[in-house]
């Protein structure tokens, strides 16, 4: 086996939540080149079938599933669905996410809530219920059995405004250290905690030349991230090249150790708040 024969997927299929735009789409379409078959899923339709298409030019089969995937029966049924349309299950992308920055004072407990269920709740319902169908054939050793989670920098360091995206975010590293623990050693369960990168997410900052600069100034690597530099490291977590690597979050985002877009919060003050003493 040649060393870039562990990155090949032959004949494995992968489920990619998230997967109509961005990072899960150039995700979905990694793998099918690597040559898995895919199931991707998000809400809307018309972007599922631009990614199928994708993946169906490479010559690998698609199944393309709109959900809302805040529903946590919704994104669990999505193994279930991989293994009917696609024979089996190897691969699990847990790319769903996101919380938009809100004040501390106007993140209400069930905005915290919500933002935990959708970033990591979403992760643990996908990934239980994709178990029993990774185990299958598990012992082969043809087939790498592999989740692999989709964090945030936010979630290892600390900006204003990110208080309930960064703890889940936080909360979705350590569910990934914890559940390889539980699922090894025929499951590997890694994430990766991604830095800025031009999706969709950044379109309002690459449109204000100011803003991007304070991206790119803060980026030791100078650029803001591609979506295929995590694309990559997903591939690499998913395949045999990353056959003995488990409860690990790696770090793609440029070498920063800091956020790199102040929001530009004020201090919080008695008078700003409305108290009197």
């Amino acid at each position: 086996m040649s060393i870039l024969d562990r990155f090949a997927l032959p004949g494995h299929v992968a489920v990619v939540t998230g997967a109509g735009r961005g990072l899960g789409a150039a995700t979905a379409v990694a793998l099918a080149e690597a040559g898995a078959d895919v199931l991707v899923s998000s809400r809307t339709p018309e972007q599922l079938d631009e990614v199928a298409a994708q993946v169906r030019a490479v010559g690998r089969r698609c199944v393309t599933v709109p959900a809302d995937l805040s529903d946590l029966d919704a994104v669990a049924g999505l193994a279930r669905t991989a293994y009917d349309e696609l024979g089996r299950l190897d691969v699990v992308v847990n790319n769903v996410g996101g919380t938009f920055p809100r004040e501390f004072l106007k993140t209400s407990p069930r905005f915290l809530e919500e933002s935990f269920s959708f970033n990591v709740s979403t992760a643990h319902a996908l990934t239980r219920a994709a178990v029993p169908f990774l185990l299958e054939d598990a012992d082969a050793g043809t087939h790498q059995k592999a989740v692999v989670s989709i964090s945030s920098m936010m979630g290892r360091t600390a900006d204003r405004g990110f208080v309930a995206y960064g703890t889940a975010k936080a909360a979705l590293a350590h569910w990934t250290r914890m559940a390889a623990r539980d699922l090894s050693p025929r499951i590997r369960v890694n994430g990766i905690f991604v830095g800025s990168i031009m999706t969709s997410a950044l379109e309002m900052v690459a449109g204000d030349p100011g803003l991007m600069g304070q991206l790119e100034s803060g980026t030791p690597l100078g650029r803001v991230g591609e979506p295929e530099d995590i694309a990559a490291a997903v591939l690499y977590l998913a395949s045999r090249a990353g056959q003995y690597v488990t409860g690990k979050m790696i770090e793609v985002d440029g070498g920063i150790q800091q956020p790199t877009l102040d929001m530009g919060l004020p201090d919080l003050t008695a008078e700003a708040v409305g108290t009197t003493s």
